[in-house]
């Protein structure tokens, strides 16, 4: 695990959100010193600390541990889709209305 990125990451979350370090080692109930070794990667996270520091930041901890959602496929689409003949939009449509109620049906949700 690349504990540095981490940090990194959750610097710039916390950052986001205006708040400082002080304030999100308190609401986690941990020391400004260890939120700081977090944040600088210079000591390990452990699972409980990780869940409270995205709980308050509203972020999920795949985002802190991986870096943001990579949102290309979403930018992609309609360059995708500009390219279709409508017979082909029609079956593309037929086709995403399928999935999603496939997906509903087994209750995957939005992360």
């Amino acid at each position: 695990m690349n504990y540095t990125a981490i940090g990194q990451q959750i610097r710039k979350f916390r950052k986001l959100r205006n708040i400082s370090q002080e304030q999100l080692a308190e609401k986690i109930d941990i020391s400004t010193t260890h939120m700081s070794h977090i944040e600088t990667g210079s000591t390990k996270l452990s699972l409980p600390v990780l869940v409270k520091i995205s709980e308050e930041l509203k972020i999920s901890t795949d985002e802190i541990l991986f870096g943001e959602k990579d949102n290309s496929i979403q930018n992609n689409l309609p360059d995708i889709l500009k390219n279709c003949s409508l017979e082909e939009l029609e079956i593309i449509t037929e086709i995403i209305k399928s999935m999603k109620k496939t997906f509903n049906s087994f209750s995957i949700q939005k992360k």
